[in-house]
């Protein structure tokens, strides 16, 4: 053999060398990324605080029947009343485009923002109009009221979010008086869909540079902030001294309440393709923090240390922001399927396919678990076994709150009021 033949030869045996390494490492990559981000089981000794179960108690504050998305600031998403399907539509208000989250009700008003800015409150046992304030701004979140105020996150301008950068002070969070919709303050952050949470007379809220902010409730000034790797675009939970937020660099952070120190951050599991992302709103109960990744998972952590106690898949993009009742873990998924998961092993009690994918976050009231589809169907199905109970022809995304006297229903553009059939 020629001396070239033989350096062709050692060329070519090299070169295959070479590529069944990178093959082997990039199927062991593979393997090592596919144990990386298995299911992770749970056990109901590690962190599990059956004392610190969720319930929910009507407002301390006079006037005030739902506060803020998510009931409360544990956001386990349990309504205080216990209305029952059937129903019949007392009432319904057209709000002319796409209302994706739901309102607030307080002082017999019903307070919410459509997808391009406007702010209705309406008149909870008549539903006509009693104020409206565009802002001029698109809006993705739910408002929240306190001591006769009510607080409303705002994006950019129109045409809604396409062009707006993380990097410009766009955003505002307004506080309007409740009963007459008059601008009491303004603050300028960046773009926000993070729906305000009123917790120790501060406002928490965050937005599209990776902000969280805790303002003042009387003034809107910013009385600290703490900068995360990613777009925050849930709201903040917050139980004590501790708030919890999920950003889009893939990491749920614990920070003190009183100052935005750090007190710990932990992340989605790792997966090819990086970090499953938090759009999902934290829920906290049983000491445990409980949220969704667009990783297809539903994650539970320990509320004091962080540590991931157990994950689930669910077949799809979790955006859907869980309640907790029971020791169940209750949420929708991309997939089509709505889900109840044992809050503290993580395995699946039930499941209901409601054959559409599932966005917005359930409400949990009178035993049953209301929830809506992209389709535009709402359901009701019973929280212990799934079965379906209720279905309405309208709802999209988060489908309803409720007072003393009504369940208000959130249609993709309309809201209707529901009392029980007698």
């Amino acid at each position: 053999m020629s001396g070239r033949r033989k350096t062709v030869l050692v060329i070519a045996v090299a070169a295959a060398l070479v590529v069944a390494a990178l093959l082997g490492f990039a199927a062991g990559y593979v393997v090592a990324k596919k144990q990386e981000s298995a299911d992770v089981q749970g056990n109901a000794t590690q962190e599990f605080v059956e004392t610190q179960a969720p319930t929910p108690k009507p407002p301390p504050l006079p006037g005030i029947a739902w506060p803020m998305w998510g009931f409360d600031a544990v956001h386990t998403r349990i309504s205080p009343y216990s209305h029952r399907p059937p129903f019949r539509i007392a009432w319904s208000f057209g709000a002319k485009q796409l209302v994706e989250f739901p309102p607030v009700v307080a002082y017999g008003l019903v307070t919410f923002t459509n997808n391009p800015g406007v702010t209705f409150s309406i008149n909870a046992k008549t539903g006509k109009e009693v104020w409206r304030h565009n802002a001029n701004r698109c809006t993705a979140s739910s408002p929240a009221v306190d001591d006769k105020l009510v607080f409303q996150a705002f994006l950019n301008g129109p045409p809604c979010n396409s062009s707006a950068s993380p990097d410009v002070l766009t955003g505002q969070v307004v506080a309007f008086e409740a009963l007459s919709g008059k601008v009491r303050w303004r603050t300028v952050i960046g773009p926000t869909e993070s729906s305000p949470l009123v917790h120790q007379g501060r406002v928490y809220v965050g937005d599209w540079r990776g902000r969280v902010y805790a303002l003042s409730v009387k003034t809107g000034r910013i009385l600290w902030s703490y900068q995360t790797g990613g777009r925050v675009k849930g709201a903040v939970a917050a139980l004590g001294n501790r708030v919890f937020v999920g950003s889009y660099d893939g990491r749920l952070y614990a920070l003190d309440s009183r100052n935005g120190a750090l007190q710990w951050r932990s992340s989605s599991q790792g997966r090819i393709g990086g970090l499953g992302r938090f759009y999902s709103t934290p829920a906290v109960a049983y000491g445990r923090v409980f949220i969704g990744s667009t990783d297809g998972k539903v994650y539970a952590f320990g509320a004091t240390t962080g540590d991931l106690l157990w994950s689930r898949s669910t077949g799809g993009f979790v955006y859907s922001s869980p309640a907790v009742w029971e020791k169940l873990v209750l949420v929708g998924s991309y997939s089509g399927s709505f889900y109840a998961i044992d809050a503290a092993t993580g395995e699946v009690r039930w499941r209901f396919r409601a054959g559409g994918k599932i966005s917005g976050a359930p409400t949990v009231m009178g035993g049953n678990v209301y929830f809506a589809t992209l389709s535009r169907r709402t359901f009701a199905v019973n929280g212990r076994t799934g079965r379906q109970v209720w279905e309405f022809p309208d709802g999209q995304y988060s489908p309803l709150v409720a007072d003393a006297d009504r369940a208000y229903l959130i249609g993709t553009a309309r809201i209707f009021a529901l009392t029980e059939k007698r």
